[in-house]
């Protein structure tokens, strides 16, 4: 990349453990502290350093030097917590922030040297607001890139642009911040930056794998890292100010209504979903009224004015109670209603139902389908279960609504068919719950690829084995038109099934077909899944043939071939014509049938 990297503000907070352990713990700053981290010192303040204590050194030989030294643990966490306020008195000033680490925050300096009137006025104006608002002392560095701006806030530096090369080139190689490379670089006598940018960058890469080639471009300026920026949580709250204060619980259901649709299409906005709701009041008095509702669901507009109304009805009505307790109606009327939605996740983590929302609209559909069933019998309203099998029609079992919902085959599921879900009325010749639209399942060329001499001939994985016992599936491979395989891989118990995507109509009775090559001549398969000819034509029922573009197959099934009054054997087939069809085929007995439509 040949971009010059942004220009880039940090502000570095120094000793910001010892800090935070001074803002949440108490621990004074001042005195001589040092936080550890598996028994070593990974920052101290001021005055230990003063009594020789360094990063690094063990605790045992810090107290030595420092009989008097404050000893904490690192906490991670308790770093971060202490560190938002200044990250938050940040964007005060300037938006698009990036916390590069507790203690550290970036972003780009331009927007804030325009309206501030430079970088160098820009960085005094934020130190001084991050003092004044947080009493946290600071240091911004401002250089080309994230890299250089942390080097430079050591310095409390604004690096000229295009001057981060020559602002490197002197620091040790230390300044890398991999203590490793840096020990491998001085005994090979690079010992500064500029000399480490020097090293040409294929030896470099060759010599120390791909982190010492990204040191290398940090060295020579070349950051070309963009700041991951922080957005900062949108305000979701709605208000509503009422010059009338509110003391009539019909006034407040207006008002609550009103409110309630603000902050229902505020969280559809964001694609969010209110689970739990703060219900906020300001009396003119000043009196504050606080209360949390909590719901296990999705709150709709209609069930927060609910919620509102009942609480402003709580409120405006309330009595003493007990004798003796203290009154709970407010001393006077509402000025201020504010909704909070103090829970809220992704809306799609509840989304609504087939037939609408969860809830009211949902038993109306139960009520509905209950209903239909009382008048035509149960067998009128039914819906798909899906299963096992190695064919589309052999997986689906239509159960009438209200029944146990069972698969007719064990086979793992391949689409819900959890009890009680609403999968809707199937009937036969419409699209299943499993039919995915797309391809075809296997690979389709022209030609074919599962011709004759493609089949494998060995009878293993379930094919027409019939030296021993019933094989475990009906699945012979067909080289390159596809192996056959399950619809989640080929794994027990329906190894012979179509490969996925499932095909989106099956006919409720397989439609005659003929299959003819390119002279006319009709096309079978032989015993040994052989193809007398490729297929060219198709003809279904008495329609005008149609030109077969592409074909794919065969896939094999020789089921129960053990009991000859439930034996049935088969090869499957996937094609598409010319006009834009795609069909499964089975040849069985000598004939072609059509069994599914593709979309």
């Amino acid at each position: 990349m040949t971009d010059a990297p942004a220009r880039t503000l940090l502000l570095w907070c120094p000793d910001w453990p010892v800090l935070a352990a001074e803002l949440v713990d108490g621990v004074p700053a001042t005195g001589a502290v040092a936080v550890l981290h598996a028994n070593r010192v990974v920052a101290c303040s001021e005055a230990a350093r003063a009594e020789g204590v360094r990063r690094g050194l063990r605790k045992r030989e810090a107290q030595g030097r420092c009989p008097r030294l404050t000893v904490v643990d690192h906490d991670p966490g308790r770093d971060a917590r202490a560190f938002e306020p200044v990250v938050a008195a940040v964007e005060e000033l300037a938006a698009g922030v990036e916390v590069v680490r507790p203690g550290a925050c970036a972003l780009a300096a331009r927007g804030p040297a325009r309206y501030l009137g430079g970088e160098e006025a820009a960085a005094e104006r934020i130190i001084e607001h991050v003092a004044q608002t947080c009493a946290v002392e600071s240091q911004v560095g401002i250089a080309d890139g994230v890299f250089a701006a942390g080097l430079a806030a050591r310095d409390g530096r604004v690096v000229p642009p295009g001057g981060t090369p020559g602002f490197l080139a002197g620091l040790p190689v230390e300044a890398l911040g991999r203590p490793a490379l840096a020990d491998l670089l001085r005994r090979l006598g690079v010992r500064t930056l500029g000399g480490f940018a020097a090293l040409p960058a294929g030896d470099v890469l060759a010599r120390f794998g791909f982190d010492g080639a990204l040191a290398h471009r940090l060295a020579a300026g070349r950051d070309h890292r963009p700041l991951a920026v922080r957005r900062p949580p949108a305000d979701l709250a709605v208000t509503a100010d009422h010059d009338e204060p509110i003391d009539r619980v019909d006034a407040a259901a207006f008002a609550a209504r009103a409110l309630a649709e603000r902050l229902h299409d505020r969280l559809a906005a964001h694609g969010l979903a209110c689970t739990r709701l703060g219900i906020e009041a300001v009396t003119a008095d000043g009196q504050e009224l606080h209360r949390v509702w909590r719901h296990d669901g999705l709150l709709t507009a209609a069930a927060v004015a609910d919620r509102v109304r009942w609480q402003l009805d709580g409120w405006l009505t309330g009595s003493a109670g007990r004798p003796g307790a203290r009154p709970t109606r407010p001393t006077a009327g509402i000025i201020r209603l504010r909704l909070v939605p103090d829970g809220v996740l992704a809306r799609a983590d509840l989304q609504p139902g087939l037939w609408g929302e969860t809830g009211e609209e949902r038993e109306r559909a139960h009520r509905a389908l209950s209903r239909v069933q009382g008048l035509l019998g149960p067998e009128a309203v039914v819906t798909a279960v899906l299963g096992g099998g190695r064919s589309p029609d052999d997986q689906v079992r239509l159960v009438p609504w209200g029944d146990e919902r069972l698969p007719a085959r064990p086979g793992e599921q391949t689409g819900p068919a959890r009890a009680g879900e609403l999968a809707g009325p199937a009937r036969p010749g419409e699209p299943i719950g499993s039919a995915r639209p797309g391809g075809l399942a296997g690979p389709v060329r022209a030609g074919g690829a599962g011709g004759p001499g493609h089949a494998d001939r060995s009878g293993g994985a379930g094919g027409f084995d019939r030296s021993g016992g019933p094989t475990r599936g009906g699945a012979a491979s067909s080289g390159r038109g596809g192996a056959a395989s399950s619809g989640r891989g080929a794994s027990p118990p329906w190894p012979g099934r179509l490969p996925p995507p499932s095909p989106a109509v099956v006919l409720p009775a397989p439609i005659a077909a003929t299959v003819h090559d390119a002279a006319g001549e009709p096309v079978g398969v032989s015993a040994r899944l052989q193809l007398t000819a490729a297929p060219a034509r198709l003809a279904v029922g008495a329609a005008r043939p149609v030109e077969i573009v592409g074909w794919a197959g065969p896939w094999p099934v020789d089921e129960r071939w053990w009991s000859p009054a439930e034996a049935r054997r088969r090869a499957r087939f996937q094609v598409c014509l010319a006009d834009g069809a795609a069909l499964l085929l089975a040849v069985e007995s000598g004939q072609w049938l059509v069994e599914a439509i593709y979309d």
